[in-house]
C-alpha cells in the first residue's frame, strides 16, 4: 500500500507550517446535486427533487452549483425515463442568481467514447442556451488535445469555462505534470483551474503544495475538490485554504463523506473566525440540509455501503461515484461477496493500462475489466470493447507506457494511434439525425440519441 503514499521532507513541511496564507474570503461551490448524490445514490435523484434543492441554494451565494453532467444526464434517460435538457432548463428557472456548472468530459461529452466535433459543438450550444453557466471541462487522460473542441466552443458562447485536472498517483503523475496541462488550460483561453482528488488520496501537506505549485504556474483562480473516501479530504480541505486556494467543492451534511465530499457547514464553522471565512447564513444552511436529509431518505435504496474510511482507495484508487456503481453491479450480478477480489484486481490492471486516472470513463474501464477478470477466472479472457478502443490509442495519449503483453493481448498486432483521436471521426451529426427520424423533435432529442443510441431510443419511444 505504501509505494505510492506521499512521503515529505522536513522542508516541506516547515514550509507548509511557515507559509502566511492570504487574507481573503474563500468561495464554496456546491457539488450536491452532482458529484455528491453520484457518490452516494448511485446518481438516482429524480429532477422534482432537483428543482427543489437547487431553488433553495439559489439563496446561499455559491460560485456555482454544479448538478449536470458526469453520469446525471446517463441516468436521467437510462433509469429515471426523465429528459436531461428539461432538467437543466426546469433548474435555471428556479435559481436565476447562481451560475449553473455542468462538468464536460471534452470529446466524450457526457458519454464514454470519442464524438465528433459537430457533435462536441452542437451539445456545447445547447447547453449553453438551456441554463449552463459554467463549463468545467476535462479529459480523462489529461490529454489537452481532447480538451481543445469543447473549449473553443464553450468559449464561443461566452460562459464561464474553466478546466480540470484529475489527480492520482502514479511514477507517471506529479506538480509538474498538473502545472504543465494547467498551462495548457489557460493558454486555450480557460479561466480557472480545478484539481479534482476523485478517489480522496491526497494527504494535507500534498494538496498544500500542489495547489502552491498552481497558483505560481498560472495567474487564474485555483479550485479544489476531493472526496472522502480516503479520510483525509476535510483536512486537505483547510491545507488548501492554507495555501490560497480560492474556491472549494462541498456537500450539504446530508450528502457529504463516504464516498462524497467535506461538508459545507463544517467548512464555514471553520472559516468563520479566520481571515478566510465567507459569510454564509448558517441557520439557512441548516433549514437547505432538513430538506435534502428528506430527499435523501426517498433513495434508500441505492445509497452506498461505503460510509466510513476506506484507506484502501491508496491501493485501488477508485472514486467515490466508481465505488457505489461497482457495488450495485457486483449485486445484479450475485457477486458481490468477491467485492475484495475485484478491489485487489484494480490497481493490476490501471498499472498495466499505464495508470490513466480514474475519473470517467477509465475508473469504468479498469474497474470493469477488473472485474471480468475476476468473474472469468483468467485474466483477459474476456475483453470489452471499450478496452480494446483504449488499447488502440482511441482515447488518446497513455500516462506511462502500458503492459505490451497485455496490449498484444487484447489487440493483436494492430498499431495504436497516436493523432488527436477526434480527427478520426468524421462529422456524425447528419448521421444520428437521419437515424433518429421522427422519434427525435428536437436538437435535445438528436444529441441524446447521439450519446446514447440505445438507451435514448427507447426513452424517446416511451415518451413518444
Amino acid at each position: 500500500m505504501r509505494q505510492f503514499v506521499n512521503m515529505h521532507t522536513e522542508a516541506e513541511v516547515q514550509e507548509y507550517l511557515n507559509y502566511e496564507p492570504p487574507a481573503r474570503p474563500v468561495k464554496f461551490a456546491s457539488v450536491d446535486l452532482r458529484d455528491g448524490q453520484q457518490s452516494l445514490i448511485a446518481t438516482r435523484m429524480k429532477t422534482e427533487d432537483v428543482v427543489r434543492a437547487i431553488a433553495m441554494m439559489d439563496t446561499v451565494g455559491f460560485d456555482s452549483i454544479e448538478m449536470w453532467g458526469g453520469a446525471t444526464f446517463d441516468s436521467c434517460i437510462r433509469f429515471l425515463k426523465e429528459d436531461p435538457f428539461e432538467r437543466l432548463r426546469l433548474c435555471k428557472k428556479a435559481a436565476p442568481n447562481t451560475p449553473l456548472r455542468m462538468l464536460l468530459r471534452g470529446q466524450n461529452v457526457v458519454g464514454y467514447r470519442q464524438y465528433a466535433d459537430d457533435i462536441v459543438e452542437r451539445f456545447v450550444n445547447v447547453a449553453a442556451e438551456d441554463g449552463i453557466d459554467v463549463f468545467l471541462i476535462f479529459d480523462g487522460l489529461m490529454d489537452v488535445r481532447n480538451c481543445e473542441a469543447a473549449a473553443k466552443a464553450a468559449i464561443r458562447t461566452g460562459k464561464r469555462v474553466e478546466g480540470n485536472l484529475l489527480y492520482t498517483t502514479s511514477p507517471a503523475h506529479n506538480d509538474a505534470l498538473y502545472c504543465d496541462v494547467a498551462k495548457q488550460f489557460v493558454d486555450m483561453g480557460m479561466t480557472a483551474v480545478h484539481l479534482e482528488d476523485m478517489a480522496g488520496m491526497k494527504d494535507p501537506i500534498s494538496t498544500f503544495h500542489t495547489i502552491r505549485a498552481l497558483k505560481s504556474a498560472v495567474d487564474v483562480p485555483i479550485h479544489y475538490h476531493s472526496h472522502c473516501t480516503g479520510g483525509m479530504a476535510d483536512m486537505c480541505y483547510w491545507a488548501a485554504v492554507h495555501a490560497g486556494v480560492d474556491v472549494l467543492d462541498t456537500d450539504f451534511s446530508a450528502f457529504c463523506h463516504g464516498t462524497a465530499h467535506p461538508a459545507l457547514e463544517s467548512m464555514v464553522t471553520a472559516l468563520s473566525q479566520t481571515p478566510q471565512a465567507v459569510r454564509m447564513n448558517i441557520d439557512r444552511l441548516v433549514e437547505i440540509n432538513n430538506v435534502l436529509k428528506e430527499i435523501k431518505a426517498k433513495y434508500q435504496a441505492f445509497q452506498s455501503q461505503f460510509t466510513g474510511v476506506d484507506i484502501s482507495v491508496l491501493q485501488h484508487q477508485i472514486p467515490g461515484g466508481m465505488l457505489s456503481n461497482m457495488e450495485s453491479q457486483l449485486k445484479q450480478l450475485h457477486a458481490y461477496d468477491r467485492i475484495d477480489e475485484v478491489l485487489a484486481e484494480v490497481p493490476r490492471v490501471h498499472k498495466e493500462f499505464g495508470y490513466p486516472p480514474l475519473g470517467t470513463p477509465f475508473s469504468q474501464i479498469v474497474g470493469t475489466q477488473a472485474t471480468m477478470n475476476v468473474l472469468q477466472g483468467e485474466r483477459y479472457k474476456m475483453v470489452p470493447k471499450e478496452s480494446k478502443a483504449y488499447m488502440r490509442g482511441e482515447y488518446g495519449k497513455f500516462p506511462a507506457p502500458v503492459d505490451s503483453v497485455v496490449q498484444r493481448k487484447i489487440i493483436g498486432d494492430e498499431e495504436p494511434i497516436t493523432c488527436r483521436p477526434a480527427d478520426l471521426i468524421p462529422p456524425e451529426w447528419e448521421k444520428f439525425k437521419a437515424e433518429a427520424g421522427d422519434l427525435a423533435r428536437t436538437d435535445e432529442d438528436v444529441l441524446m440519441y447521439a450519446l446514447f443510441p440505445v438507451v435514448a431510443k427507447n426513452f424517446l419511444e416511451g415518451r413518444n
